[in-house]
């Protein structure tokens, strides 16, 4: 079944933002290593001590372990259902999003924008989930990217939609739209989302698409696992602004 439509959309206009752990943290976690690129052999131990997460030497000390990168949530046990989850490693292969392009009415100059439409949003209310890039290089222009797009849940509150038979229905705990944010992710960076957290289905912009490790708890019940609301439009996330540089 099409989930359903919010009645009240306000337009919203999101501009990029670095992914980073203290931005994303209200809305989960954003997986990076502490390390730069080009560091090739392991810390000296005294070093340790100013990583975060703290590592241990592991694998006869040419590695370090990092524990516990992000959280591994399962609230099923409060579901309606009573339904027992398990926990699931699955693949998302994502495929390059279109972008609209705009006019850019605010520049004194001809430029244009192009933005990308949100229409759907989605949330996990009893699980965490982890979405990994495999096979994506943070080096590199021509590399693809992808957006991490979410917003936190209005607790309490029930938003009006409809159905697309017209039909009225309430969503309980809607996306908080005021709220909403929206964030540049490049390889070498994994996010998990907390739970109850509304976020788009993962937005893949660049040449090629991009393959995702997922990590999640679920019951099998679609109304507990996967909970989504649409919007007819007035969602914008500017991404590129043609002669300027991205993020």
């Amino acid at each position: 079944m099409p989930p359903p439509t919010l009645t009240v959309t306000p337009t919203v206009t999101l501009t990029l933002e670095p992914l980073t752990r203290e931005a994303f943290a209200p809305f989960g976690t954003a997986i990076v290593s502490p390390l730069a690129r080009d560091i090739t052999t392991p810390p000296s131990p005294s070093t340790l001590q100013t990583l975060t997460p703290t590592p241990v030497l592991a694998n006869q000390s040419s590695a370090l372990k990092y524990s516990p990168i992000s959280p591994l949530t399962d609230a099923y046990a409060a579901c309606p259902s009573a339904q027992p989850s398990s926990a699931r490693m699955t693949m998302f292969s994502c495929f390059p999003r279109t972008l609209r392009t705009l006019p850019d009415s605010r520049s004194p100059a001809p430029v244009s924008v192009s933005v990308f439409d949100v229409r759907i949003l989605e949330r996990h209310p009893f699980t965490t989930q982890t979405f990994t890039p495999i096979d994506l290089s943070s080096q590199g222009p021509d590399e693809p990217y992808y957006l991490v797009i979410v917003a936190p849940s209005r607790k309490g509150v029930t938003g009006a939609a409809t159905t697309d038979a017209g039909d009225a229905v309430d969503v309980l705990d809607p996306p908080d739209l005021h709220r909403l944010r929206a964030f540049v992710a490049r390889g070498g960076q994994a996010v998990t989302y907390g739970p109850g957290t509304w976020h788009a289905p993962m937005v893949v912009l660049g040449p090629r698409r991009v393959d995702f490790v997922v990590v999640q708890f679920a019951n099998g019940v679609d109304a507990e696992d996967c909970q989504e609301v649409r919007f007819g439009e007035g969602i914008v996330v500017k991404v590129e602004e043609q002669g300027r540089a991205k993020l």
